[in-house]
């Protein structure tokens, strides 16, 4: 599969810029930085092994080789060769417009523009461009190499080009690109946020509730209805059989109710501003902003992971887009080489862990079987081949423990074809830890079925031709050594 760009750039790598470095290495791309600041590089280097951590527990598919990080001297250097240039400098408009024209005058004639503002109109940031038709607002959230959303939003001289090229860009790095219709300040999401902050800040404002109850509040509750499903959505449900128009109809007139502040605001003066910071430190317990980065993405990925397997592993919502993006990856992984397959990687999560402090042993079974899952979707066997009456069923496995791994221990599953016909597959997994020692191994024995006649048949078409290229690949490797083992077998 090609990739639509080999080189990037980012300007400006606090904490958005530095999640764009993230993402744009992690899917493979070349980025160059430019940012004054003397902790940009220590930044840019701790979000980075945050996410690097967080993509092996998200994604099956094998990751990109990582792109190349360059620190450069000036934005003319940064930006001269990029495809494509990130910018997200502090939100000042006068400041803004300065960089802009800086990377508007350096970059190639053909590359696209996007700038991270979380409110300010891209008609306002294009005055003084000298070719604004390529700048379009590219509005992420936090953490940006997790959350896929990014708002889309053309100015008044931004070419209809420009918005599908960005489109397309901003989704083959594993993102969900919205396009916003027309110009408006704060686009939608930062809309919608605004009014749950004005009505929090005065609750903390008028000790109705403390920050850490209302972010009890959020996430007990509406948050994790939120998350999978929307605001329209949920209150469609919330209707019951009769849907969106009874529920408009049984609590529209609660929003002539005196419920909300939205059009006031509390004075932010010293007295709140230490109130609620106080509180914030409170709820943190000690955890440092690095520690809440890490559990948060923890939470992200169990729950995109979660979403994945849904509809009969189609996914839904995040974890659907998640599927597509692991698909991508394994497509980019290339064809067929003399090596074993790297298919699945991830961490030890708390919940595999057993009463001795190590991961407990049918969680093993579940790495493997995952990295089955993993080669299957490699070889094309996807939502229409199953659709099609045939799949493969594992009828064999023997599995070997060789070591212990404990919470949050990097692990890697990789894959060797051992030999294959028309019905059988055989292989052999390997998992090793962060330090590439074997801690488990597993041989399977896999047969392609007709899953309507329920019976073996040969495999066929793009399927039967994927398994026969690797398997011809895999054919000089020698066998492991725990290769045909019977249970108990000494080792010689």
């Amino acid at each position: 599969m090609t990739f639509p760009i080999s080189k990037a750039a980012c300007v400006g790598v606090g904490v958005i810029g530095a999640g764009w470095v993230a993402r744009l290495v992690l899917s493979g791309v070349d980025v160059a930085i430019f940012d004054p600041s003397p902790q940009a590089k220590r930044i840019v280097e701790e979000v980075l092994a945050n996410a690097a951590r967080a993509y092996e527990g998200l994604y099956r598919a094998r990751l990109p080789e990582r792109g190349t990080l360059r620190f450069a001297t000036s934005i003319a250097d940064a930006v001269e060769d990029a495809d494509f240039v990130q910018e997200s400098v502090p939100e000042r408009l006068d400041f803004k417009r300065q960089v802009l024209a800086e990377i508007n005058a350096s970059a190639k004639p053909d590359a696209i523009i996007g700038s991270s503002t979380s409110g300010l109109l891209p008609s306002d940031l294009q005055e003084g461009m000298s070719h604004p038709e390529r700048l379009v607002v590219a509005h992420p959230f936090n953490p940006v190499y997790l959350l896929p959303l990014v708002e889309i939003v053309g100015g008044k001289a931004t070419s209809p080009e420009a918005v599908d090229r960005a489109r397309a860009l901003y989704a083959a790095l594993g993102m969900k690109p919205v396009v916003i219709s027309r110009e408006i300040e704060a686009f939608v999401g930062d809309r919608l946020l605004e009014a749950l902050w004005r009505e929090a800040l005065w609750l903390v404002k008028d000790d109705v509730a403390s920050v850490e109850e209302i972010d009890d509040v959020i996430r007990y509750s509406f948050g994790l209805r939120w998350a999978q499903m929307g605001l329209f959505q949920t209150y469609r449900i919330a209707g019951g059989e009769a849907g969106m128009r009874h529920f408009l109809g049984q609590f529209g007139p609660a929003l002539k109710w005196p419920w909300t502040k939205l059009m006031d605001v509390p004075d932010l003066d010293e007295a709140l501003v230490e109130k609620i910071a106080t509180q914030s430190d409170e709820q943190a317990a000690g955890l440092s902003v690095r520690d809440l980065e890490r559990i948060r993405d923890d939470n992200l990925v169990a729950m995109i992971r979660a979403l994945s397997e849904q509809q009969g592993g189609e996914g839904w919502g995040a974890g659907a887009l998640r599927n597509a993006a692991d698909a991508d990856l394994a497509a980019r992984a290339g064809g067929a080489t003399a090596a074993p397959l790297r298919l699945h990687s991830g961490t030890v999560p708390a919940e595999w862990i057993d009463y001795n402090g190590h991961m407990t042993e049918h969680r093993y079974l579940q790495v493997f079987g995952e990295t089955t899952d993993a080669l299957l979707a490699h070889i094309g066997v996807d939502e229409a081949y199953l659709a099609g009456g045939h799949s493969f069923y594992t009828v064999e496995t023997h599995l070997m423990h060789l070591g212990e791994m404990r919470k949050g221990a990097a692990f890697e599953a990789t894959t060797q074809i051992l030999s294959c016909d028309g019905k059988r597959l055989h292989v052999f997994h390997i998992l090793t830890n962060a330090d590439g020692r074997e801690v488990a191994s597993a041989e399977q024995m896999l047969l392609h079925v007709d899953t309507r006649a329920g019976r073996a048949v040969p495999a066929e078409g793009t399927v039967a031709a994927r398994v026969a290229e690797l398997a011809e690949a895999h054919r000089p490797m020698a066998w492991p050594a725990a290769a045909r083992r019977h249970v108990g077998q000494r080792r010689s």
